[in-house]
C-alpha cells in the first residue's frame, strides 16, 4: 500500500505516526513546500517577540521522517492530482503515486490588495520563514503598522512592542477579533492593550502602502498618512482549497469531509485547517483552524487510510490567548445572529472580568471568558457532552460554581463519562 501525505504541519505529522503505529511496512510519501516543516506554528510569535528562542519551536525533531520510514519531499509543491490515476504532480514534473492520499494542505494568509503590498518590509505572520524575515530587518525599524486586528495582527503587534517598537494597528471592522470573540470582551481587551502601549484604531483601514522599494508608511482611507518601516498583514487565513477543487474534490469554504474525515473521492482524506469538517456547537460542517482539532483530524484520517473507520467525533472553535496579563478564552458560537440563541452574561468591570454563555434549548454552544478561565474545561465538557443546563442557568457564570454541580449531569446510568472528551476540554491561556 502506497500513502501519500500533502502537508507536513500537525495533521499530516500525526497522519503519519498514526499510519506507522499499525503498518511498520507500507510506502509513505510526505510532501511539504517547506524545507523544515516540522514546527508548532503556534508558537511563531514568541519567537518573533523573543520570549523562546528557535530550538523551543520544533514539534517534531529533524530525524523524524527517518525514524518515521518516511519519503520527504521537502521545500517542493504538489501542483495537481490525478484521482483518476492515483497521481500526484510535483514543481519539476515529478510524479508521486498513491493509493491513500491524506490533503492537509493547511492555509495561506490573506494579503490585502493594495497598492504597495509588494515592497520589502510588508510580511503576513504565518510561518518561520515569515518571522526569521521580519526579525531579520527589526535593528532598522522604529514604527510598525499591522493591518488587521484578528488573532495573527494582535499577536503580531504583542512581539513587536515586546521588541520596543512603536506598533499600531488598524482594523477594518468596530471591534477587534471580531471572529472569536463578542465586543463586549473585544472592549476589555482593546483597553489593556492600548494601556499598554499599542496603538488601536477601529473602524480604519490602509489604502496604500509607501515607499520607494522599501516601506516608509501608508496611507489610510481617511487619506491619513502613518510613517512605518514595517508593515504586518494580520488578516487571517484562507483554506488551501485550489489542488482539490481543480481535482474534481467536492469543496465549500474548506474541502468537504464525511464522518470518516473522507473527501467526496473514495482513496482522497483530509484533515487540518483545509478541512471543512462536523463542528459540535453549530452541528453541522466548518473550519476549526486550530491545533488540536488538527492534531485529532490527522490521527483519525490516518487510521482511517488503514482501513480502520474510526467516526471523527467533530471539533469546535477554540482559542486561548493572553495580552499583557489578560487571559482570554473563547469557545464555539460567540456572536450568535439567530433568535434561537440566548446569552447569559457577567461582567465585573473593576476586576476586568467578562463571562458569557450561548445556549440553545437550555444546551451550552459557546462561550467567551475574560480574565476569569478556571471554570472554561466545565463549560467545554457540557458543551461537548451536550449537557442541558437549563436549571443551572443562574448560577452557572457565579463564582461558586465548580465540577461538583454538573458531575452528575455528565455521566451515564453506569457512573461513567459518557464523552472520554470530558477530560481533554480544559484549554489553558
Amino acid at each position: 500500500m502506497r500513502y501519500a501525505i500533502i502537508g507536513c504541519s500537525a495533521a499530516g505529522i500525526n497522519a503519519i505516526e498514526a499510519i506507522r503505529s499499525r503498518d511498520k511496512k507500507a510506502d509513505i510519501t510526505a510532501i511539504s513546500d517547506e524545507k523544515r516543516p516540522l514546527y508548532s506554528r503556534c508558537l511563531i510569535s514568541y519567537l518573533l517577540a523573543g520570549t523562546i528562542t528557535e530550538d523551543k519551536l520544533w514539534y517534531r525533531p529533524d530525524s523524524f521522517f527517518k525514524e518515521n520510514k518516511t519519503e520527504a519531499k521537502l521545500g517542493v509543491k504538489a501542483e495537481r492530482i490525478d484521482t483518476d490515476r492515483k497521481e500526484i504532480f510535483l514543481q519539476g514534473k515529478e510524479k508521486i503515486k498513491f493509493d491513500k492520499l491524506l490533503i492537509a494542505t493547511g492555509a495561506s494568509p490573506k494579503l490585502e490588495d493594495i497598492p504597495g503590498i509588494d515592497k520589502k518590509g510588508v510580511y503576513p505572520l504565518r510561518t518561520i520563514g515569515h518571522t526569521l524575515e521580519i526579525q531579520s530587518m527589526l535593528d532598522r525599524v522604529k514604527s510598525v503598522a499591522v493591518l488587521g486586528g484578528g488573532l495573527i495582527g494582535l499577536r503580531a503587534a504583542y512581539a513587536l512592542k515586546n521588541r520596543g517598537k512603536k506598533v499600531s494597528v488598524f482594523v477594518r471592522s468596530r471591534q477587534i477579533l471580531s471572529r472569536i470573540v463578542d465586543k463586549g470582551a473585544a472592549d476589555i481587551m482593546q483597553k489593556r492593550i492600548e494601556e499598554k502601549g499599542i496603538g488601536i484604531m477601529t473602524g480604519r483601514s490602509a489604502k496604500k502602502i509607501l515607499g520607494n522599494g522599501a516601506v516608509n508608511g501608508i496611507v489610510l482611507d481617511d487619506d491619513s498618512r502613518v510613517n512605518c518601516e514595517l508593515v504586518i498583514i494580520g488578516k487571517g487565513v484562507s483554506p488551501n482549497i485550489d489542488i482539490a477543487k481543480e481535482a474534481g474534490i467536492k469543496t465549500g469554504w474548506g474541502i468537504i469531509a464525511d464522518d470518516f474525515l473522507k473527501t467526496s473521492h473514495e482513496d482522497v482524506f483530509v484533515a487540518g485547517d483545509v478541512s471543512e469538517a462536523y463542528d459540535v456547537a453549530l452541528e453541522e460542517n466548518s473550519i476549526n483552524a486550530v491545533w488540536p482539532a488538527a492534531c485529532e483530524q490527522g490521527r483519525i484520517a490516518g487510521l482511517n487510510m488503514l482501513g480502520k473507520n474510526e467516526t471523527y467525533g467533530g471539533s469546535m472553535a477554540m482559542n486561548s490567548i493572553e495580552f499583557f496579563g489578560l487571559p482570554v478564552i473563547s469557545v464555539g458560537i460567540t456572536r450568535p445572529k439567530k433568535m434561537v440563541y440566548e446569552e447569559i452574561v457577567r461582567t465585573n468591570t473593576a476586576k476586568n472580568i467578562y463571562k458569557k454563555l450561548v445556549l440553545r434549548d437550555g444546551i451550552i454552544v459557546g462561550a467567551v471568558f475574560v480574565n476569569s478561565v478556571d471554570t472554561i474545561g466545565i463549560v467545554g465538557a457540557l458543551i461537548k457532552n451536550r449537557v442541558n443546563i437549563a436549571g443551572l442557568k443562574d448560577i452557572i457564570l457565579e463564582d461558586y460554581f465548580d465540577y461538583g454541580k454538573i458531575v452528575n449531569l455528565i455521566k451515564d446510568s453506569k457512573g461513567r463519562f459518557k464523552q472520554k472528551e470530558f477530560r481533554e476540554t480544559t484549554i489553558t491561556a
